[in-house]
């Protein structure tokens, strides 16, 4: 396969997010000049500080949890490839809404467990919520295609293979969910989000 058919026009959008989870581990973990506790999603601090729904998906536990979700981005890139993506910015913009999204469900859904005096007391970080979501939206364009998001032409097409992949790795990643440690919450809403994504 010639080197030029592996690089695709749409490849700087992986490669910047990808460089934005790496400069962050590199400043909060390598060095600590930063200290990343500023930038976990918190839900009792997220109506004062809510800069925090789009810095906690940057920073990441330690370096497996990284390499686990860089490893996604990568996978999920493959699949965009696979099913014809046609948008220079499809990617960017599925992770922008997606971040406030999955985060807007958790809040409210906390909200409502704070009405019944349920406070629950844990930080949330990572990528792998993103992850999810992308996964949720090109099962189903697997299934059915997608010719448009948002008004703009994307111009996936189903494709059985993808299908089949993506089903067995999204079974894989429930199980994986249910470790401790591991956010079965954010993976779920991920998900459903991406579901929902592909709807409208």
């Amino acid at each position: 396969m010639p080197f030029n058919n592996l690089i695709s026009k749409y490849d700087w959008q992986y490669l910047i997010t990808g460089f934005f989870l790496i400069s962050v581990f590199i400043f909060t973990d390598l060095i600590e000049v930063i200290d990343k506790e500023y930038f976990y999603f918190i839900p009792r601090l997220i109506s004062d500080q809510p800069y925090r729904i789009f810095t906690s998906i940057l920073t990441h536990a330690d370096l497996n949890h990284l390499l686990s979700n860089l490893g996604g981005i990568i996978i999920t890139r493959y699949f965009l490839m696979k099913l014809g993506i046609n948008s220079r910015f499809f990617y960017l913009k599925f992770v922008l809404i997606c971040s406030f999204l999955n985060f807007f469900i958790i809040w409210f859904y906390e909200r409502i467990l704070s009405y019944f005096n349920i406070f629950p007391n844990y930080a949330a970080l990572g990528f792998s919520g993103i992850i999810y979501a992308l996964f949720g939206f090109l099962l189903l364009t697997s299934f059915y295609g997608k010719k448009n998001f948002l008004g703009k032409e994307i111009g996936f097409k189903s494709n059985y293979e993808v299908q089949r992949m993506l089903k067995t790795i999204c079974l894989i990643g429930l199980i994986f969910s249910f470790l401790p440690g591991v956010s079965l919450l954010g993976h779920l809403i991920g998900f459903i989000v991406g579901c929902f994504l592909f709807l409208i």
